[in-house]
C-alpha cells in the first residue's frame, strides 16, 4: 500500500481524490495548506518507525500562505525525494515551467478526470527520478506573454511545453493556420538546454524546389549556375541550437530522404561538396496537415514521420478555447497602445467571442489592430470591427446571385415579348445597351467623373470610353 499526501484548500477536491485513491488501494493523508503539509511531514519524520512518509505528494499551486511551487523543495527535503504532482486551475506557461524546473513529476490542470489523476499518481509511484532531475534547482523565468490562455486546452499545451522543453527530443506541433505553432516552437527552444544557441526558422513553403537543398544544406562556390560564392545552409547555422521546420508536410520527397540522413548522421554535406560537417540540432517541426494521411498517400516518408513524431503538441483552434478570446484581444490592444489605457467594451467582447475565427489567433490580432486604428477613443465598440471574411464572402455571393437573378428576369421578359418568330430579334444588342450604360454611369460616379481613372478601372482605353459615353449619351 502506498501513501499519498493531498495538499489543497478545496475540501471537494481532497474528498474526491481521496475516494478515488482509496478505491485504487492507496492510503491517503490530506492537508489544507503547505504549512500544514510541512508540519505533517515533520511529525512523520520524527516518529520511531518513520515508515509512513508520503510516497507521492499531490499539491495545488494556489494555497493560503506558501504557494505549492515554493513549498515543493521544502516538502522534498522533509519527505525524501518524493515525486510531487502539481495541480492548478489558474496555470500559465510560467507556472508550468516553474513547476517542472522545480522537479515536479507532473502538472495537472483542474478540472481533471479522476481516472487520469489516479493514473498519473500511479506512474509517479512506479517511477524513480534520475539524480539529474532530483538536483534541479529553481529557475527564475519571466512570464511568457506571447502564449496566453487560461482554458483547459491551453493549460494542456503549457504542460506539454514544460515537460518536453529540456528533453532533447524532436517535437511535432500540429494545428490549424494561425494557432501559434511558431510561438510554441520559440517557447520550447527558450526553455531548452540549447537556449543560448540560435533557433533557425526553416519556412518550407517559401523555398523554391530548385534551391531548397542549397537553402537547407548550403553549397560551395560553383556548385551550380549562379553559385558565385560559398553559402552556409540553415541546418549548419542551427548547429548546437534548434531548427524549426514550418509546414514540414510541404517538403519534397527527394529532400525528405536527405533530411532523414542528416538527422541520423548529424552531418550535413553542402551541394557540390564531397566533405561533410557537423550539424547537431534539435528538430522542431510544425504542420497544419495530417502527416498520417500524407504517409498513406505516399507523399511523406514513413521513416521520417516516426523520427518527427517522438513528442506531439496539438494546438487547439480559437473556436475551441473561446474563454481565452477576451484575454488575447485585450493583450493585442495593450501591445498597440502600451502607455495608454484602452479597452474593449462588453458588446465588443461579446461580438469577438461569438465569431468563428477560421484564421484563429492571427485573425483575432488583425481584427483588434484594425479596430484600434479606426477608433481613436479609449473604448473599442463593435462598429469598429471589420466584418468577418466569411460574412463578406457570403454578402458578395448574395449580391452576385441577386444580379444573376435580375439578368434572368430581364431576359425572360424580353423573350416573352418576342411573339413574332419571323422578326429578327435585338435582345443581345438591347441587353448590352442597358448593361453597358449602367456600368459606365456607376464607374464614373465612383471616380467622381474622372474619365482617366474610370477607363483604368474598366480596363479600356480612354478614347474607347469617350466613344462609348457619346454613344449612350452620357455626359
Amino acid at each position: 500500500m502506498s501513501n499519498v499526501l493531498i495538499v489543497d484548500d478545496e475540501p471537494g477536491i481532497c474528498w474526491a481524490l481521496e475516494q478515488a485513491l482509496q478505491d485504487a488501494g492507496h492510503s491517503v493523508m490530506t492537508a489544507a495548506s503547505a504549512e500544514e503539509a510541512l508540519e505533517l511531514t515533520e511529525k512523520i519524520a520524527g516518529t520511531p518507525e518513520g515508515q509512513s512518509h508520503p510516497d507521492v505528494v499531490v499539491m495545488d499551486v494556489r494555497l493560503p500562505g506558501i504557494d505549492g511551487v515554493a513549498a515543493m523543495n521544502r516538502l522534498k527535503a522533509r519527505a525524501g525525494q518524493t515525486p510531487v504532482i502539481i495541480m492548478t486551475a489558474f496555470g500559465n506557461l510560467d507556472t508550468a515551467i516553474r513547476a517542472i524546473n522545480n522537479g515536479a513529476f507532473e502538472y495537472l490542470t483542474k478540472p481533471f478526470d479522476l481516472n487520469q489523476a489516479v493514473e498519473v499518481i500511479s506512474r509517479a509511484l512506479q517511477s524513480t527520478k534520475s539524480q539529474a532531475n532530483e538536483d534541479r534547482k529553481e529557475e527564475v523565468i519571466a512570464p511568457e506573454d506571447f502564449l496566453i490562455g487560461s482554458s483547459a486546452p491551453m493549460q494542456e499545451v503549457f504542460r506539454k511545453i514544460a515537460l518536453v522543453a529540456d528533453n532533447d527530443v524532436p517535437v511535432l506541433i500540429t494545428g490549424e493556420s494561425g494557432t501559434g505553432k511558431e510561438l510554441v516552437a520559440t517557447a520550447i527552444h527558450r526553455y531548452s538546454s540549447r537556449a543560448d544557441k540560435p533557433l533557425v526558422p526553416v519556412c518550407v513553403p517559401a523555398m523554391s524546389d530548385s534551391l531548397v537543398e542549397s537553402e537547407l544544406f548550403g553549397h560551395v562556390q560553383g556548385a551550380f549556375t549562379g553559385a558565385d560564392s560559398r553559402r552556409t545552409g540553415l541546418l549548419s547555422l542551427a548547429h548546437e541550437g534548434s531548427a524549426f521546420f514550418d509546414e514540414i508536410g510541404d517538403i519534397a520527397l527527394s529532400t525528405q530522404v536527405k533530411l532523414l540522413r542528416v538527422l541520423e548522421n548529424r552531418q550535413v554535406t553542402p551541394v557540390g561538396s564531397n566533405s561533410s560537417q557537423a550539424s547537431d540540432f534539435r528538430l522542431i517541426a510544425a504542420t497544419n496537415r495530417s502527416l498520417e494521411d500524407l504517409v498513406a498517400k505516399g507523399e511523406f516518408r514513413e521513416d521520417l514521420f516516426y523520427r518527427l513524431n517522438v513528442f506531439r503538441i496539438k494546438l487547439p483552434p480559437l473556436r475551441e478555447r473561446r474563454e481565452d478570446i477576451p484575454l488575447l484581444a485585450q493583450h493585442f490592444l495593450d501591445q498597440l497602445h502600451a502607455p495608454r489605457n484602452r479597452w474593449l467594451s462588453k458588446r465588443t467582447m461579446k461580438e469577438l467571442s461569438e465569431r468563428d475565427w477560421h484564421g484563429n489567433v492571427r485573425e483575432l490580432k488583425n481584427v483588434v489592430q484594425h479596430a484600434a486604428i479606426v477608433n481613436r477613443s479609449d473604448v473599442i465598440e463593435p462598429e469598429d470591427l471589420p466584418q468577418p471574411i466569411q460574412k463578406l464572402a457570403a454578402e458578395t455571393k448574395r449580391k452576385r446571385e441577386t444580379l444573376t437573378e435580375a439578368v434572368r428576369t430581364w431576359i425572360d421578359n424580353r423573350l416573352s415579348e418576342d411573339d413574332e418568330p419571323s422578326r429578327t430579334g435585338d435582345i443581345y444588342e438591347a441587353f448590352l445597351d442597358v448593361s453597358e450604360s449602367v456600368l459606365l454611369e456607376e464607374t464614373l460616379k465612383s471616380t467622381g467623373g474622372n474619365r482617366q481613372e474610370a477607363a483604368r478601372r474598366l480596363g479600356i482605353h480612354r478614347q474607347t470610353l469617350r466613344e462609348k459615353l457619346k454613344r449612350h449619351g452620357i455626359q
